[in-house]
């Protein structure tokens, strides 16, 4: 297992080494002498330590993949002439794919480097650090090593748990294993952390409502696991015992405008409950790069980039926003004609000359007040789970395998996420409701794939259908005439088949382990 085994190496020097931009969350010791051995003495090298993996550990799955997997294959948008990327909309992905050998090798990066810091933790730490502060930072680390395994989980279904990295240093050929105990190892991981983490800390610090929300994300999805057409009750009443907490226990809400809700100035606002923390100024590899990737023109991004010009929503996406669901969509995508005054606001601002990505684009370095800001890092935190994705979880678990629902609950937490946007209010839930509403509020970030892969777990039919049915074609848009004119891409869409909701092993590890290949194991 090439790949996993040479994370193993990485030191918790490197780790803490890692900077960022939240004031004295994210400062960069100094390096000299520091070991595993003589680092872990205090309550401040613990925050030191867990906070260096809020961001560039997660650099290769952020820098293409999440929007190349979760928006990209799950057809809401379109590259169509990135070769890997064309994969993802054609459903002819190989194991060579750069983008899946990426991913695959960050998350298995988290979870070495949560490991490393769990191990330490347990072994290293002297008594005299009170106790709330040890297990707030495992709480830490086990929601970041969560959040790593339901992202290998939901790609690629039966994944190798590994907890001890000695373990893996002496025997590097392992099995996976049976996705039901990747999916209890995840949940056993982020209870601990719900149950250690704090009420509130520092802004961008994940919380107690961070695990439950995440927690009730994970019920949701287990929920359907291994069922046929409707889910597991337990799991339904877990998701809706866990967001209901975060709902109305936490005393969070939704921040009023959704527009701004992807602007900078508004990084980890109370919505917002894990975000990757890009910092700015520490160059490629190693910042938020979605923006340059993305974004369709250089004249918005400092240092150059802005190579997403061929790059948009597809007609399927667009034919789900109304009229009056403007916010939402002006948010999320260009349209020929569009003005923005805050990008590009010394030039005058920008308007659209195509149809292309807005959200993720926050403009340059001027235009955030962040002097170090380069093309490789935007300053802007990515949310990963926002309330509002909780608020829909909630809905959904109360509708649960109910054909329709009236529930109040359910009805006050999915309307305000609706009121915000500016849209009526829904007096009666059904599943084909709250899916669009999911993929309407959470475009293009990277969620929709992850909502078809749970789909498939209980209704591979419709799932597939789903993929199938779609207009996968961009367009061009006339701002005199509102009408929006499909593009040909001459791409040879293979339908999908309920096989594509499981992405192939990396080459590499395929060969390196060729235990990877054998049937999953139990863990348990």
């Amino acid at each position: 297992m090439k790949l996993i085994k040479l994370n193993i190496f990485l030191l918790l020097v490197s780790v803490i080494a890692i900077s960022s931009c939240k004031k004295d969350y994210l400062n960069r010791p100094p390096l000299t002498g520091i070991t595993t051995d003589n680092f872990y003495k205090s309550t401040s090298d613990l925050r030191l330590a867990t906070a260096a993996l809020y961001a560039q550990p997660w650099f290769n799955w952020n820098n293409f993949p999440l929007l190349g997997v979760g928006d990209i294959m799950s057809g809401n948008m379109l590259q169509p002439y990135n070769a890997d990327l064309v994969q993802f909309t054609t459903f002819s992905i190989t194991s060579q794919n750069t983008y899946i050998t990426g991913s695959w090798q960050c998350f298995y990066d988290i979870v070495a480097h949560c490991n490393i810091n769990i191990k330490a933790i347990n072994t290293k730490l002297p008594d005299s650090v009170a106790i709330v502060g040890k297990n707030g930072a495992l709480g830490e680390l086990k929601f970041l090593r969560a959040t790593a395994y339901m992202h290998l989980a939901m790609l690629w279904g039966a994944v190798p748990i590994i907890e001890d990295n000695d373990k893996l240093i002496a025997n590097p050929l392992v099995p996976r294993h049976k996705l039901t105990d990747v999916y209890k190892f995840i949940i056993n991981d982020l209870r601990f952390a719900a149950a250690n983490l704090p009420r509130t800390d520092q802004p961008g610090r994940v919380t107690t409502w961070s695990a439950q929300g995440m927690l009730a994300k994970v019920y949701l999805i287990r929920a359907g696991l291994g069922q046929n057409g409707s889910r597991n009750q337990s799991d339904l009443d877990s998701a809706a015992y866990y967001a209901g907490n975060v709902c109305n226990t936490s005393g969070l809400t939704l921040l009023p405008n959704y527009y701004n809700v992807f602007r900078t100035q508004f990084n980890d606002n109370p919505e917002s409950l894990f975000a990757f923390q890009w910092a700015p100024g520490v160059g490629y590899g190693n910042g938020n790069a979605i923006q340059t990737q993305f974004a369709p023109s250089s004249s918005i991004i400092t240092g150059g980039g802005g190579w997403g010009g061929a790059i948009g929503p597809t007609l399927d996406l667009a034919a789900l926003y109304t009229a009056q669901d403007s916010i939402r969509r002006k948010a999320t995508y260009m349209l020929t004609g569009d003005k923005y005054p805050e990008l590009n606001a010394a030039g005058g601002g920008y308007t659209a000359t195509g149809v292309n990505v807005k959200k993720h684009v926050v403009g340059t370095a001027a235009d955030n007040n962040a002097p170090t800001m380069d093309l490789w890092s935007s300053t802007q935190h990515n949310a990963i789970l926002r309330l509002a994705d909780v608020y829909l979880i909630y809905a959904e678990a109360l509708l649960g395998n109910n054909a329709s629902t009236t529930n109040s609950q359910a009805l006050q937490y999915f309307n305000a996420v609706r009121e915000r946007a500016g849209v009526d209010k829904i007096t009666s839930l059904t599943p084909a409701i709250i899916r669009k509403e999911r993929r309407v509020e959470l475009a293009f970030e990277g969620q929709y794939w992850f909502d078809l892969v749970r789909l498939s777990y209980y209704d591979p039919q419709a799932a597939i259908n789903a993929i199938n049915g779609q207009n996968r074609k961009q367009f061009t848009y006339s701002p005199g005439t509102g009408i929006k004119t499909p593009v040909e891409n001459n791409l040879i869409i293979t339908p999908a088949t309920i096989a594509n909701f499981t992405l192939p092993i990396p080459a590499n590890d395929q060969t390196a382990d060729p235990k990877l290949l054998e049937e999953p194991v139990p863990y348990y």
